[in-house]
């Protein structure tokens, strides 16, 4: 809800030109509010240029019987699906299943109505899409919009979304519009009964990772998560699955869009590949050297075998690597086929960025690094020494 001071209010009409659901109108030259429409989404506090109205955040009712659903923000890019969209369909599966509510996905977009059938393959009773020209390109407001009235209208009990950079951008902001709880980061999902109400437990890393968080928002619904990318695993698609698709129609004014969209610059550099979406990894730490010479034998390691080149956070502190190749808490969480760890003792907070991968080779001097606790195979030596065997034995492997 809002609240309008008549007497600062100029009548310039630019609230009720943003409004998406038409909860404003002009009477006698000042704005009035049809609080039955509002949707609390702070559109027209934004666009109101002398202040005049303010949000009011109220505490939602215990009463949530009307909310139900459990929804995942299905991200996508250019018309593709990111991976985060199968991957929270999967957990989110097991959380309706519990709770005995309807698995939703929302998707926003141009032209992206053909990718609800994907969607319904893993999993999503349910899509909701919003096909608009304003959503070719991700702006935090014309997304916040089309998501803030879609809740309002649909009302569902739990919303989560990858945590990415664009999930990391819009759920603080969709959650700070309409008052909500909201927890980030999250590594764990389920549902937990508190005083006979079933909720979203939600766990996340804390203290730099030395312990694991468990939080809950009882008093606010939607109960919204961001997730880390592949800490999730995806169902095994099914093309065949019957499922209800619901287009609706956001109003979404130019006007309340506060940026503007010059270029947008992939963010891996000469077409490296990406740690998070690779199947190979070969990763480095403090071990490996002190300059970017030193990780040549990496890239040269990784080159033979189309992997993507990977980091531990001090070699991104020391300015080696740049951050988008560190992997651990405060990098990428990966799951590849392969990992090869090299010089990295395996602190927990590197060892929770990797927890998904297939097959890990550590190759580390100390024999009592914690990095082979969790190695499938442990090669305790000077990597110097080993890793060009390792490449030269490949190579002899490719030409026979």
């Amino acid at each position: 809800m809002i609240i309008i001071d008549t007497e600062s209010c100029t009548g310039c009409e630019k609230c009720v030109k943003v409004c998406p659901v038409d909860a404003l109108y002009m009477e006698e030259g000042v704005a009035k509010l049809k609080e039955e429409l509002c949707i609390s989404c702070s559109a027209c506090v934004t666009a109101c240029p002398v202040d005049a109205i303010e949000p009011e955040l109220k505490a939602q009712r215990a009463d949530f019987s009307e909310y139900s659903g459990v929804w995942v923000f299905a991200e996508q890019h250019e018309g593709e699906l990111k991976a985060t969209g199968p991957q929270l369909l999967g957990k989110g599966r097991e959380l309706a299943d519990e709770l005995g509510e309807k698995l939703c996905a929302v998707l926003l977009g141009h032209d992206i109505t053909d990718l609800a059938d994907e969607l319904a393959a893993y999993g999503a009773e349910k899509v909701y899409v919003v096909d608009d020209k304003a959503l070719q390109e991700y702006t935090t407001e014309a997304y916040t919009t089309a998501l803030t009235t879609l809740i309002s209208r649909y009302k569902p009990s739990v919303f989560i979304y990858g945590a990415t950079h664009l999930g990391r951008d819009l759920a603080p902001s969709v959650a700070g519009h309409i008052g909500l709880g909201l927890t980030a980061d999250c590594t764990g999902l389920s549902i937990k009964e508190i005083e006979g109400q079933k909720v979203l437990q939600q766990t996340r890393p804390a203290f730099g990772g030395n312990v694991m968080a468990d939080i809950v928002c009882p008093n606010t619904r939607p109960q919204m998560a961001t997730v880390r990318p592949h800490v999730m695993e995806p169902m095994e698609p099914e093309s065949s699955k019957n499922y209800e698709i619901i287009e609706e129609k956001v109003k979404i004014d130019p006007d309340s869009i506060t940026t503007e969209i010059l270029e947008v610059l992939e963010a891996d550099e000469r077409g490296v590949l990406s740690v998070e979406e690779a199947d190979r990894i070969v990763s480095g730490g403090r071990g490996v050297g002190n300059c970017q010479e030193d990780f040549e034998l990496l890239r040269e390691l990784a080159e033979e075998l189309n992997a993507a080149v990977g980091c531990s956070r001090p070699i991104v502190e020391e300015d080696i690597m740049p951050k988008c190749h560190q992997v651990g808490q405060s990098g990428k969480t990966v799951s590849p086929d392969l990992y090869i760890v090299c010089g990295v003792s395996g602190a927990v907070q590197h060892r929770v960025g990797i927890r998904g991968a297939k097959t890990i080779i550590a190759i580390n001097k100390n024999s009592d690094a914690p990095i082979f606790d969790m190695a499938d195979f442990g090669v305790v030596g000077d990597l110097k020494k080993i890793l060009p065997l390792l490449i030269e034995k490949i190579r002899e492997k490719k030409e026979n």
